[in-house]
């Protein structure tokens, strides 16, 4: 993991990448922290990536978590709206997000979507500096890849 998968080509100089901060504020979640300083927090995080711009953060509030989406339909289509204007090319959420999830709102959206969990990876790619921070970084993102990859491959099953 040399490169964080979703850097611009940077021939007329380093392109940032546009992003935008997403904290999903879950009311039924008992552990819940504060919103605003977690959302400080995950802005704080993607700022520590040289190459990354961020040009919004939003608290989202949840009734419930939505399976496939996350978000409820109209929160989707509201966040999109910003999102184009923008010109988003990478939206973060700070929290866990499935892979269905994950696939169903890039598809929504027309973005790269990261979890917290693939921002801290990606934070610890660009900055891992021996071989051996390389190698463990390397790792344990494909560790975490692992199980976005089910079913990538099932087409095959029937042949022989």
């Amino acid at each position: 993991m040399s490169r964080p998968s979703f850097q611009i080509d940077d021939t007329d100089g380093p392109k940032l990448t546009r992003a935008w901060v997403l904290h999903p504020e879950i009311k039924s979640d008992n552990d819940r922290r504060n919103p605003g300083p977690a959302l400080a927090e995950a802005v704080a995080l993607a700022e520590a990536l040289p190459h990354l711009e961020v040009n919004g953060a939003t608290i989202v509030p949840l009734r419930t978590v939505s399976a496939g989406m996350l978000f409820g339909s109209g929160k989707i289509e509201e966040l999109k709206r910003e999102f184009d204007d923008a010109e988003i090319e990478l939206v973060l959420v700070d929290g866990k997000v499935t892979p269905v999830q994950q696939r169903n709102l890039e598809k929504e959206w027309g973005v790269k979507l990261l979890d917290r969990t693939g921002l801290i990876l990606e934070i610890f790619s660009d900055r891992a500096a021996t071989r051996e921070g390389v190698l463990q970084v390397e790792m344990a993102a494909l560790n975490y890849q692992r199980t976005r990859l089910v079913r990538a491959w099932t087409h095959l099953e029937r042949q022989r």
